[in-house]
């Protein structure tokens, strides 16, 4: 055991104050056995002298039974009882002594103390009835304590369990794994550690899922205007051309503030500022952000003011038209309302997984136009439309994937 470890300090110290409880407690004791000791034959020498007194005048009569008793002592003097107790082999000898005729011999038999006397003429055993008492204060006293001794120091050491899950925890975490598979359900100190550590783990996941969504969907958004800048720069150096280029660096500019948009809100959740914008607005401005041909989105809404952040939930709009694009069978997207519903439709295959599937990030289905994507268009829109309070919906109808913003 490591000598330096909290397990190895709670161990030491309770084993020391156990050691000085037992040793305290031992001599306590001692000092117990030997004054009950001192007591009881202090009674057998008071019992002896007033035996010798009457004896010397009266003989062995019935006032000094009934003294013997009055001071409770049995007297015995069957001779067969006598040798009964005499012959015990549990029999044992504490003390012995002689008075002018009188012999007195002190035994110990089944907790309790005799008294044999004898003299050339006669014999008797005086059985004192007071039994000595084995289990005394003192053993009650420390058996109480050794108990709480022993109940704290187990419960110390349950308590201080969990620090071995979060040893290994700490170890996962920095080999990057965030998944949290132990939750104590304490309320303990370590317990709450353990709780917020959880917490921080998770948070920490989150950011790292972001970053990767943040570099990923740089790849994949920035690939259509690094195409057209490439495309450009084959043409000849007109001004159009030229206006065509610098509306190219303008979008990459955009689209590098929105991915830096996206990974804050996606890691971070944090609050966003909104105010009321016009449908149609938002609309345009996602079509531009996309840099796709105008009549591939077919308006068909009323134009509603929704109180959003723009930038933001110009990107959701914009995955959607997206989506709705590539998995046509014709390119093009309807975007229509229906009440206070923001509806995007296409005509093209039905969804092969539940919704709840494509809102996982890298997620993609089994439509080869799926190839297209990095499976991070609908998890972006998920989390943007939960900033705003919102979500989507998917009905197929008559060959129409309808996907559809609305309140919660």
């Amino acid at each position: 055991m490591n000598k330096r470890s909290i397990l190895f300090t709670i161990n030491l110290t309770f084993f020391i104050a156990f050691l000085l409880i037992s040793v305290s407690f031992g001599l306590l004791y001692n000092m117990n056995q030997k004054r009950e000791d001192f007591f009881i034959h202090k009674r057998g020498m008071d019992i002896s002298r007033m035996f010798m007194d009457e004896h010397r005048f009266f003989g062995i009569s019935e006032k000094m039974k009934q003294d013997v008793e009055r001071f409770d002592f049995s007297f015995i003097d069957n001779e067969q009882k006598i040798d009964k107790i005499l012959h015990d082999k549990s029999l044992r000898l504490r003390h012995s002594e002689r008075r002018n005729v009188f012999n007195f011999e002190y035994f110990e038999l089944n907790n309790s103390y005799y008294i044999y006397i004898f003299t050339p003429n006669e014999r008797v055993i005086l059985k004192d009835n007071i039994v000595k008492n084995r289990i005394n204060g003192a053993i009650i006293i420390y058996s109480v304590i050794v108990a709480i001794f022993g109940f704290l120091y187990f419960s110390i050491i349950n308590k201080l369990k969990p620090l071995k899950n979060l040893n290994n925890l700490v170890k996962d975490f920095g080999n990057e794994e965030f998944d949290i598979k132990y939750t104590p359900s304490g309320e303990d100190e370590i317990s709450k550690l353990i709780r917020e550590f959880n917490i921080s783990a998770k948070k920490l996941k989150s950011i790292k899922e972001s970053r990767n969504i943040f570099i990923r969907n740089i790849m994949h958004e920035l690939k259509t205007p690094i195409t057209k800048g490439k495309f450009l720069i084959h043409l000849p150096n007109t001004e159009a051309n030229a206006d065509k280029m610098q509306k190219v660096f303008y979008r990459l500019e955009a689209l590098i503030n929105e991915f830096a948009a996206i990974e804050e809100l996606i890691s971070v959740k944090k609050d966003i500022a909104m105010k009321e914008y016009y449908l149609e607005d938002i609309v345009d401005n996602a079509i531009d952000i996309l840099m796709c041909d105008e009549n591939e989105v077919i308006k068909y809404f009323e134009n509603l003011k929704l109180n959003i952040n723009f930038d933001i939930f110009s990107i959701a709009v914009k995955n959607l038209l997206d989506n709705g694009i590539k998995y046509s069978d014709n390119r093009k997207v309807v975007v229509k309302t229906e009440g206070t519903n923001i509806v995007f439709e296409n005509s093209g295959e039905k969804l092969v997984y539940p919704l709840e599937n494509y809102f996982e990030p890298f997620f993609r289905g089994d439509n080869v136009k799926s190839n297209q994507s990095f499976g991070l268009g609908l998890y972006i829109v998920k989390h943007i439309l939960q900033a705003h309070a919102l979500m989507l919906k998917y009905e197929y109808q008559e060959g129409v994937s309808r996907f559809i913003i609305s309140r919660n």
